[in-house]
């Protein structure tokens, strides 16, 4: 994996529904990953197999992030550390694990979950 950065599910999902500001940021990225977690997420939320395809072809685009039994680690750690305290819950650690362990910036729109994951590596995108 030789991304440069990492979406978060919220961001995938408003390119999927055509949101300008995501369409043009993405524009501009070379080198974009996703987590296998927001696979998982993104296919979750298609509401028939038509919008299932189209997501399907979207993610295709990304480069993916394979969850390793180091994130999952992390991932326990981070959900015991914050999950009571911050909310967290347990996909947001496993999204936020890919970017740890990669040392990328992840991009998201949901700050309050990830900045105490990440700290600096959460950024928002637009």
């Amino acid at each position: 994996m030789v991304s440069e950065l990492l979406l978060d599910t919220a961001i995938v999902v408003d390119v999927l529904r055509g949101y300008p500001p995501a369409l043009q940021w993405l524009e501009q990225q070379e080198s974009v990953g996703v987590s296998d977690i927001v696979w998982l997420e993104i296919i979750e939320g298609a509401p028939n197999r038509r919008m299932e395809q189209i997501a399907l072809r979207l993610l295709e685009r990304f480069e993916r992030a394979n969850t390793t039994a180091q994130d999952i680690d992390w991932a326990i750690q981070q959900l015991l550390r914050f999950h009571l305290s911050h909310g967290l819950d347990a996909m947001d650690c496993l999204i936020a694990a890919s970017s740890y362990r990669l040392g990328v910036p992840l991009y998201t729109r949901n700050l309050k979950h990830f900045i105490p994951l990440l700290g600096e590596l959460a950024c928002r995108p637009y």
